[in-house]
């Protein structure tokens, strides 16, 4: 009787398709039986599980046991990637190739189920999930996506936050929890982070350290002092988080090492940020978003341009430099804020407004007519009220950039609702390894 299972109980389930948030979905007693969302697993394996969580309506659980293991299957890089260990990454026992399909598979899902976008019409405007090239420092050609396995897949991630445990060691956080998992590497961090000393040493007076390689070769070291506002980020109340989100890291940060401001390189340009301050945490995802948004947007002279929630401003020089005419940024972010501005100031078309974005839209804080925009909403998404501002705006074109696949079809319902549709929807692998697929849909007037 699956009522009567508790956590730690071992089941053997034979596992089904992935689901949005790294994990498979398999049914216990049969295929009307209970849910129950599986890491550590790949689809059609038949395994055994561990149950980690019980809910009223499903179950969680980690693969503990392969007895018919999928041909995607890999051993993990990763000496902390199993049951129990790190819960930075997700994918690491799944081929490179399959972690595309999959995170196709969890895209189209999501458009079917809360976008209500039917497979056919998917079939019009997505195709497949992109690789991005291999970082820096990493075997293969700059540019060239199609490297070999592993190295497209390792040594990517430019930005790394480090929790510190009760015996001062620093590590990642353990799936869906506040307990630190000491580590000696991390295998997808950027080389120039994996070089640092930081988990050779104990931190006695710290409860958080962020590394950061910029693309323009800067290195710095942050640190959380101990009490300092934000806490610990693995204690009770702090963030139980992957570390892949969108806001820089809370607290006060003292900077250890390195310069207070890093060059990154995007857009044939060089921007200055703050190294707490938000960035692209993959090397090449900034010039492969900026690509991918103007050609969808296909910018004209003249053109009015929003860019919403634009951080540095990343999208809205892109825009000004092609159509020469009036560009908005806005950010809420006071760190995005100055940086916008200062990285910005060579191009007079540009204003940079200091505001949340719904309500910059609700008190006219920027106002119609305008022709272009660009969303790039933190994970949450934009939210009806922005999708309907935006909507009423009339835009002639409409470029949304996504981080989370169920907060971009959330948002598309409501832009189908207000007569906008999808004319087309692409997605990068910025994220590998992990369960995280970035995504930008143009739209159009239906």
């Amino acid at each position: 009787m699956t009522d009567d299972l508790v956590e730690g109980d071992r089941v053997e389930v034979t596992v089904g398709a992935p689901a949005h948030g790294g994990h498979c979905v398999a049914r216990l007693g049969g295929p009307h039986g209970r849910v129950i969302f599986v890491r550590h697993a790949l689809p059609g394996e038949r395994v055994t599980v561990e149950i980690t969580e019980l809910h009223r309506g499903y179950l969680r659980a980690d693969a503990v046991e392969i007895h018919e293991p999928s041909p995607d299957r890999v051993t993990p890089p990763c000496a902390f990637a199993h049951p129990g260990g790190c819960g930075g990454c997700d994918l690491q026992h799944v081929s490179g190739e399959a972690q595309l399909r999959w995170k196709a598979d969890v895209v189209r899902d999501q458009l079917t189920r809360l976008a209500g976008i039917t497979p056919e019409d998917q079939d019009k405007i997505f195709v497949r999930v992109e690789p991005l090239p291999a970082a820096p420092g990493r075997p293969g050609e700059p540019g060239d996506r199609t490297e070999p396995e592993p190295s497209r897949l390792l040594g990517w991630r430019s930005r790394v936050r480090y929790a510190i445990d009760a015996l001062d060691r620093p590590g990642l956080l353990q799936h869906r929890s506040h307990q630190v998992v000491p580590i000696d590497r991390c295998v997808i961090a950027h080389p120039a982070v994996q070089e640092l000393d930081l988990l050779a040493r104990t931190w006695p007076e710290v409860d958080a350290l962020q590394a950061v390689a910029s693309t323009g070769g800067d290195v710095a070291v942050l640190a959380r002092p101990a009490g300092a506002p934000g806490g610990p980020a693995g204690a009770p109340g702090g963030p139980a988080t992957d570390d892949l989100g969108d806001a820089p890291a809370g607290g006060a940060l003292v900077r250890l090492s390195g310069p207070d401001e890093v060059t990154e390189i995007a857009g044939g340009r060089a921007w200055t940020v703050p190294p707490e301050g938000f960035w692209q945490i993959h090397p090449a995802a900034a010039d492969t978003l900026v690509e991918a948004v103007l050609t969808m947007l296909r910018p004209a002279r003249g053109e009015v341009s929003w860019d919403l929630y634009g951080g540095a401003g990343l999208f809205a020089a892109a825009l000004a430099v092609r159509t020469g005419a009036r560009t908005t940024v806005v950010e809420s972010s006071p760190t995005g804020v100055a940086a916008a501005r200062k990285n910005l100031a060579g191009l007079p078309e540009v204003e940079v407004v200091e505001a949340k974005v719904d309500v910059a839209l609700s008190r006219r804080r920027v106002t119609a007519p305008v022709d272009l925009v660009v969303l790039d909403p933190p994970r949450a998404g934009a939210g009806a009220k922005v999708v309907r501002a935006v909507a009423a705006a009339g835009p002639r074109a409409i470029a949304y950039v996504a981080c989370d696949p169920a907060a971009l079809a959330r948002d598309l319902k409501t832009f189908r609702a207000e007569g906008w549709a999808p004319a087309e929807i692409r997605a990068f692998d910025c994220f590998p390894m992990t369960q995280h697929v970035e995504c930008v849909a143009l739209l159009h007037r239906a």
